[in-house]
């Protein structure tokens, strides 16, 4: 799927735009036909290349303005602390986004609140009460100057 004008990579494009459009409507885009394109979208999301369809909410509208990006450093890296670390990641529907890093954190967190209250609430019951977490350096989002969930393919 090297080419632009790829037939399946002109479809994933379609698909990652908007989510919503038809078969028809994909067939179209793609140069293929409806039941080659059904085809395609069983076989990507069986092959797990197409992992899940969603629907992106605006958090503005829905009183979660308030970003964070928050850097993670554990006590050590023992199996234990990492499982009761991740335990806590999975569970709280305030961690949008969770990655292991290289160099002077462990962990960053991209966390949405209502607002600097909501978080410090959240960030002292659920993150600061983990006895594995040693420290928690938080950043508050200004402004978002990019957001995408389209790969560059």
């Amino acid at each position: 799927m090297k080419e632009s004008g790829n037939p399946h990579r002109k479809l994933l494009q379609s698909i990652q735009a908007d989510g919503s459009l038809s078969l028809a409507d994909l067939s179209e885009k793609a140069g293929m036909s409806q039941s080659s394109t059904w085809r395609k979208i069983q076989e990507l999301e069986s092959d797990g290349v197409i992992r899940k369809r969603v629907t992106l909410l605006d958090p503005g509208k829905l009183d979660l303005k308030l970003c964070v990006i928050a850097h993670v450093t554990l006590e050590d890296h023992h199996e234990e602390t990492v499982a009761s670390f991740a335990s806590v990641v999975s569970e709280r529907p305030e961690i949008m986004e969770c990655y292991a890093l290289s160099g002077a954190f462990d962990y960053m967190l991209k966390i949405r609140a209502r607002d600097v209250e909501s978080y410090e609430a959240f960030m002292t019951h659920y993150l600061l009460r983990n006895r594995r977490v040693r420290t928690v350096v938080s950043s508050f989002v200004l402004r978002e100057l990019k957001f995408s969930t389209e790969l560059p393919i």
